[in-house]
């Protein structure tokens, strides 16, 4: 197995770390976009002509694509809850 090691001009701890930081905040905000990206991908399809290709299942609930991209914007909402949940404050009674 090979390893790739990133040359740097001093210190090389600080230059992992700006890295890892960089691509922390990159990983966020890509986990942030997918929900909504679903749910416009829904509100798209819901206005589009009916699918003749995702037909087959007409019997089942959840056949097309509108509940598909539904249901993997609910499957992406995790890091909104977080973010949410974060920014609450708990009340102090005392």
């Amino acid at each position: 197995m090979t390893r790739a090691y990133h040359a740097s001009s001093g210190d090389g701890d600080s230059h992992k770390t700006e890295g890892g930081t960089a691509a922390l905040g990159v990983a966020r905000c890509l986990s942030l976009a997918a929900a909504p990206t679903f749910a416009i991908m829904a509100l798209l399809t819901l206005a589009a002509p009916a699918d003749t290709m995702c037909s087959a299942g007409q019997g089942f609930p959840l056949a097309g694509m509108v509940p598909m991209y539904v249901l993997m914007s609910a499957f992406h909402l995790t890091p909104w809850l977080k973010l949410v949940s974060s920014r609450r404050k708990p009340r102090q009674f005392f």
